[in-house]
């Protein structure tokens, strides 16, 4: 589960990739350079990876855990099919 504390350091970060992404949209509209839009698409990709990081280590922190420490072998295995199945997709 997401807490309060995550929440508050993911709002911020979100919002700046909002701007980054409608500043990105002005930058196609403006028939700016390719190479320059290209940066800020790239800038926006490390700025989620950095969130995708982040929940991540949180899933891992608290789900996973939590299912480990119950020793619940279908809930263990669950958990580790869905990281398999997130995995696969990056």
């Amino acid at each position: 589960m997401i807490d309060d504390k995550l929440i508050k350091k993911l709002k911020p970060r979100l919002k700046r990739i909002e701007g980054q992404v409608n500043g990105i949209s002005k930058m196609i509209e403006k028939k700016e350079y390719c190479v320059d839009i290209f940066q800020q698409i790239s800038a926006v990709i490390g700025a989620l990876k950095s969130v995708n990081a982040l929940i991540l280590e949180n899933h891992l922190n608290t789900c996973v855990k939590n299912a480990m420490a119950s020793k619940n072998e279908k809930e263990i295995k669950e958990k580790i099919k869905e990281l398999t199945e997130i995995y696969k997709k990056y």
